[in-house]
């Protein structure tokens, strides 16, 4: 893990106790991000979808995610990357994308019972815990849930690294609210084109967001890029999210690329996607990875019928 760590210097050193969180560097600062947000909720603007609905009124826009914390049952987790084992990981309800093959649609969908939790409460756990390395907002998304999270953060008195786990389809007002909080970005980088996020994900205009947000987030702190290899789609997606990798940030940002797609929720429906990933086929996109000199976190698959959590470095 030496490699990747020497490209999140401040990650290690909030770890070490030689900076603060991002978040506590400044309550003033804090607050008024905080009344930015919430601002935002009464013409809801925090997606690129910019539904401008009133959800401080109880309206819903897309993302289903209500004028309230809205936090999944679930929400407590371990992440599988080890350099940030354990963390507290915060699973909200609502997402800005609908993907078919979404691996967890009872949370994004807000199909499941939301956990009534207030900020204050949310907080005093991520306190309690006893040896977290990050605080990892997660979802669903958690971009809908931003004005929360930030009276979260307000209430929480360990000097934890916060993680944003996010699919990035968000707007320049938000990532700017973001900006000077977020220690790590982790986002969800999932096509390499427009035409496979909008038939899979219902989404337009997603690279050039998504390219736009991450170039935002590699300003301001420091970022891991997340990619799921999904099955007939090495061609399409994978290989120009690599090259788009290599050509802005070559090895100083680090790359994950996941192996453990499986076929949930409405996959069914797409032939295409229909299947689990092939050995070969996330091999091709290490591979190519690999011939761009990469620093790159890869899930080791030794059967295709489990989901292997271990993790090597490559580069």
């Amino acid at each position: 893990m030496a490699n990747i760590q020497k490209l999140l210097p401040r990650y290690s050193a909030i770890l070490d106790g030689k900076q603060k969180p991002r978040f506590k560097e400044s309550k003033k600062v804090l607050e008024e991000k905080i009344a930015q947000a919430f601002a935002m909720l009464e013409d809801c603007t925090l997606c690129e979808r910019t539904c401008g609905v009133d959800r401080t009124k109880g309206k819903v826009g897309y993302c289903k995610s209500e004028g309230e914390l809205s936090v999944s049952a679930h929400y407590v987790g371990d992440a599988d990357l080890s350099m940030f084992t354990p963390s507290y990981d915060v699973f909200f309800l609502g997402c800005t994308l609908k993907c078919v093959f979404c691996q967890n649609p009872e949370t994004s969908q807000v199909e499941e019972d939301k956990k009534e939790i207030t900020e204050k409460g949310l907080a005093k756990l991520i306190n309690q815990r006893l040896t977290p390395k990050i605080i990892d907002f997660v979802g669903g998304d958690p971009l809908p849930q931003l004005p929360f999270v930030l009276k979260v953060l307000q209430e929480v008195r360990k000097n934890l690294p916060v993680m944003w786990n996010s699919s990035f389809y968000m707007t320049p007002e938000a990532m700017n609210i973001l900006a000077g909080v977020v220690d790590v970005y982790c986002p969800d980088f999932k096509y390499g084109n427009d035409e496979c996020a909008k038939r899979l994900s219902d989404v337009k205009n997603y690279t050039g967001i998504v390219k736009r947000n991450i170039q935002l987030a590699a300003v301001d702190s420091e970022l891991i890029i997340r990619h799921l290899v999904m099955p007939n789609h090495v061609e399409c997606c994978s290989k120009p999210v690599i090259d788009f990798v290599y050509r802005n940030f070559k090895g100083k940002v680090p790359l994950e690329l996941m192996s453990q797609y499986t076929p949930y929720w409405k996959a069914k429906d797409y032939p295409d996607i229909n299947r689990k990933l092939r050995k070969k086929e996330f091999e091709e996109v290490a591979d190519y990875a690999r011939s761009k000199n990469l620093t790159c976190y890869e899930s080791i698959v030794k059967n295709m019928d489990e989901i292997c959590k271990d993790y090597i470095v490559l580069g």
